[in-house]
């Protein structure tokens, strides 16, 4: 339902990295779009819940069988060690309200608030990890969250609180991508796959006690559409740690942004959603400010 961080050695160099990296990239965002979009086709009948619940085990069972195929353990020791511990706190609080917020809130607005997670993780590093941020950062992270405001709205007669519930995913997110470059760099991308999705499950687990309908068993097209969820969000991962592997940091890192105008062209196509100016102006000041911070990031890394 949300990406996570790709990280590796072995990138390919040049134009030709570059290029396949990008196409990774849009590859895996566009994939991401699709799985939030079939989440919320199920959400409106099966509690939301019991969906996250059933979506979590499908691609816990996927890494785990893919990360015994590569004959590694399932769960590396690592996971005990307080960054990682840490890390999986804030994925549980991102998996839990980005699946209420799909559930509840316009797919173009949560979508559009995502896009602010990098603006997070870059002040995160700042203040938590002390990495140098300069000035002109600064002022990009201060005016995407300006386009956050302006999707909020925080007035008496506009302000919507169901977009509260992107807005704790999306630190959730940033929180958990801030902290995982801090994971021990033994645990491999399987191992990470089983932690995320198996948290997903845990997400899951605690919804179902304030799901406002009585737990169900999904019917025949509910569950085949959370199956293929589960296999499209394992699939969009490894397309996004292909691409991360693949090119410069400063030339993939802005293709996903991409996911926001798939997710629009979505919203639009089988949900109905017509975004409002304020939305969408809100939202082309995220990807703007936050592409200036991702390139600006990797060219004073």
């Amino acid at each position: 339902m949300a990406d996570g961080v790709g990280a590796g050695s072995g990138k390919e160099s040049g134009a030709r990295g570059n290029a396949l990296g990008a196409l990774f990239m849009v590859i895996a965002m566009t994939l991401f779009a699709v799985e939030d979009s079939l989440f919320k086709s199920v959400t409106p009948a099966l509690p939301p819940g019991v969906a996250t619940l059933i979506f979590g085990l499908t691609g816990t069972t996927l890494y785990v069988l893919m990360t015994l195929r590569a004959g590694e353990p399932v769960l590396h020791p690592a996971i005990l060690r307080p960054s990682l511990m840490i890390r999986t706190f804030f994925e549980i609080v991102g998996r839990l309200f980005f699946a209420l917020s799909l559930a509840y809130t316009p797919l173009s607005v949560t979508s559009s608030i995502l896009q602010a997670a990098p603006l997070v993780v870059t002040a995160g590093a700042a203040l938590l990890l002390n990495e140098t941020v300069g000035p002109r950062r600064w002022i990009a992270m201060a005016i995407g969250f300006v386009g956050v405001l302006m999707i909020l709205r925080p007035t008496p007669d506009a302000f919507r609180p169901d977009a509260l519930l992107a807005v704790a995913g999306m630190i959730g997110f940033a929180m958990r991508d801030l902290y995982t470059r801090a994971s021990p760099p033994a645990v491999s991308t399987n191992q990470l796959g089983v932690l995320g999705f198996a948290v997903i499950v845990t997400a899951g687990l605690l919804m179902l006690p304030f799901d406002p309908a009585p737990p169900r068993l999904p019917d025949a097209g509910e569950l085949w559409r959370l199956l293929l969820t589960g296999v499209v969000g394992v699939t969009a991962y490894a397309a996004l740690t292909r691409a991360m592997r693949s090119g410069e940091v400063s030339v993939v890192a802005p293709f996903r942004y991409s996911r926001l105008l798939v997710a629009l062209l979505f919203a639009f196509l089988f949900f109905g959603e017509r975004p409002d100016l304020w939305t969408l102006a809100g939202g082309a000041l995220i990807v703007t400010s936050g592409l200036y911070t991702l390139i600006r990031s990797a060219r004073t890394g």
